[in-house]
């Protein structure tokens, strides 16, 4: 069976956007107000604590004008 929910693939999204919102210098809570969700959901995202949906993968990229694919392009190591 696959398992859909891997941790390292959520730490590995949460770290990339991190990189990608201080990069343009936007704190949790401006991204937040931008993509119109609850600022504590871009914290649990970026922590990897919540495997976040495709709608709010679009949102939020919209919200830091990019495209989605530069949110789900990063590095991650295998255990």
């Amino acid at each position: 069976m696959i398992n859909i929910y891997n941790e390292q693939y959520l730490k590995a999204f949460g770290e990339n956007l991190r990189k990608i919102r201080e990069k343009k210098d936007l704190s949790q809570r401006g991204l937040a107000e931008l993509a119109k969700i609850d600022f504590t959901q871009i914290g649990r995202i970026e922590r990897g604590e919540i495997n976040t949906t495709l709608s709010t993968i679009y949102t939020i990229a919209k919200a830091l004008e990019i495209t989605p694919a530069k949110l789900l392009t990063f590095d991650f190591k295998e255990k």
